[in-house]
């Protein structure tokens, strides 16, 4: 999709939220700029602290479609992990992206709320039925594994990009 199937308004507000997040990124989170596609929006999300994803880093993408920005973009982890909110593929489950969408949410909040999901995970609602099952009965085998993914997948982290 480029961004001839976005309306102006959107591409308007996609431009606009990218600048506001080179300007002033928020905490452990970096955009990736690419001119060419407004429809997706990449960025590195570092681990945070006290959790299992400490010291990688995540790539994570955001696809935006004709309906956005009344329509959520759906979210992807490009960096293998290993987590009850994300599928095999990546897909990312977070009420903000499905039933709880509003158009004034923009981009930077939906990139906060997957960098949350990495300190609070969701069992409830997993993708990943292993990991979510993980998480509630044995937490420090999910811990273990959650590690190990982070320790093969994301430690190259940026220097990859």
């Amino acid at each position: 999709m480029t961004a001839a199937t976005l309306s102006s308004k959107a591409i308007k507000r996609i431009v606009k939220e990218i600048q506001q997040l080179q300007t002033s990124p928020p905490e452990d989170i970096q955009i990736i700029v690419d001119d060419e596609n407004l429809t997706e929006v990449q960025a590195w999300i570092r681990g945070p602290d006290g959790t299992p994803y400490e010291g990688g880093y995540f790539k994570v993408k955001l696809q935006m479609d004709e309906g956005f920005p009344d329509t959520p973009p759906k979210g992807y982890f490009l960096t293998k992990i290993f987590h009850p909110n994300v599928s095999e593929k990546g897909e990312i489950c977070v009420n903000t992206l499905k039933k709880d969408w509003k158009s004034e949410l923009g981009i930077e909040h939906v990139l906060l709320t997957i960098k949350c999901l990495l300190i609070v995970p969701n069992p409830e609602s997993a993708l990943n039925e292993e990991a979510g099952k993980l998480l509630l009965e044995h937490y420090e085998d999910y811990a273990k594994r959650a590690k190990l993914y982070t320790s093969i997948q994301a430690t190259s982290g940026k220097a990859v990009s």
